[in-house]
């Protein structure tokens, strides 16, 4: 798994919240940190964070299991569900930890491409998993790096094909769609979300959802103690407390994710693909690498995606600040009208 490194003053290549926490709710988190032991060990089961995460996503507290970022759930779940012989349905482009999860266990994966528009192919897909007989699926929903989301029924009509589906709703806070009633109702189906889209990054808190008895299966193979007592601490006031924040902050990255793809998509020379994430797929006439060499060059770092399957040329910029997008368009703007 490739992180993106390059130092440049103006950060767009990791989707992360672009507003850190608010002094005042800083404030509050300080001080619930001066209240923990740090010679003792975390709540094994991170009982409070839960009731936490609970409340704010609406689902029972017996639906949830707690991982240290949604890496570590993928990991389980590739543990969990089938054998390590039985396939795993992949669609491709998409974020990278399914297959790498399915590769440290040495499970054979079904990869089919995405069409033309980025949606699956279901007509192919059916045809390798039942091939394949393959019984996992991953669906990232919207989907990373494409931005946008699957057709609910073509991803139903390959449950039906006996896959245990896995709905990744990393940036459920950016597109308010979500598989969450049938996380919650079907042996099936769980969801994965995170806080790490959401201010809180740096705490590594993902999290499972799904019917009580499948959970409780799932969390026979999670490690003790997994949620360091810090990331459960900082968490919890925040869920608590940074409420209106977090649905503020979100609010404003929807408004300059609308703002940004108008002004991209008005730029002779771009292509941008409309996303319901909190990032932009977009390509130009000049060479990925080259591109992006070019806007580092001007302060501005995204993501080089041209290397993956269908993606050729293709970069990835997450939605800043006003002021940060700004520079970001100015940078790309600048690039593009030399080259006309």
């Amino acid at each position: 798994y490739k992180t993106e490194t390059t130092p440049a003053p103006i950060k767009l290549s990791s989707n992360e919240l672009p507003y850190d926490l608010p002094p005042d709710l800083k404030g509050r988190v300080s001080e619930a940190l001066k209240g923990i032991p740090f010679n003792r060990y975390p709540d094994p089961n991170s009982e409070r964070l839960k009731s936490a995460v609970a409340e704010f996503f609406c689902v029972p507290e017996e639906s949830i299991v707690l991982g240290n970022g949604s890496d570590e759930l993928i990991y389980y779940l590739s543990i969990v569900i089938g054998e390590f012989e039985q396939g795993v349905y992949i669609p491709i482009p998409t974020f990278p930890m399914y297959e790498i999860a399915s590769d440290v266990f040495g499970r054979p994966k079904t990869c089919v491409p995405l069409d033309s528009s980025f949606d699956i192919d279901l007509e192919e897909s059916i045809r390798r998993v039942e091939e394949e007989k393959t019984v996992l699926a991953y669906f990232s929903y919207p989907n990373n790096p494409t931005g946008n989301l699957f057709s609910r029924e073509k991803m139903e009509a390959l449950r039906e094909k006996g896959l245990f589906t896995v709905v990744d709703e990393a940036y459920y806070s950016y597109s308010g769609d979500s598989f969450v009633s049938d996380a919650l109702s079907r042996e099936d189906t769980v969801i994965l979300r995170t806080l790490s889209k959401i201010g809180l990054a740096s705490l590594r808190v993902g999290i499972l959802i799904g019917r009580e008895e499948v959970v409780r299966e799932i969390d026979k193979v999670r490690l003790p103690f997994n949620i360091t007592y810090p990331s459960q601490v900082i968490a919890e006031v925040v869920l608590r407390e940074g409420r209106d924040f977090l649905q503020w902050a979100v609010a404003e990255v929807v408004k300059e994710r609308e703002r940004l793809y108008r002004e991209m998509d008005s730029m002779e020379g771009v292509e941008v693909f409309p996303s319901r994430a909190n990032f932009l797929l977009f390509r130009t006439s000049l060479p990925a690498k080259e591109l992006h060499s070019r806007l580092v060059d001007r302060g501005v770092l995204v993501r080089d995606m041209s290397h993956l399957p269908g993606l050729e040329g293709c970069l990835r910029v997450s939605v800043g600040k006003r002021e940060e997008n700004d520079a970001f368009l100015e940078a790309l703007y600048s690039v593009v009208s030399s080259l006309q």
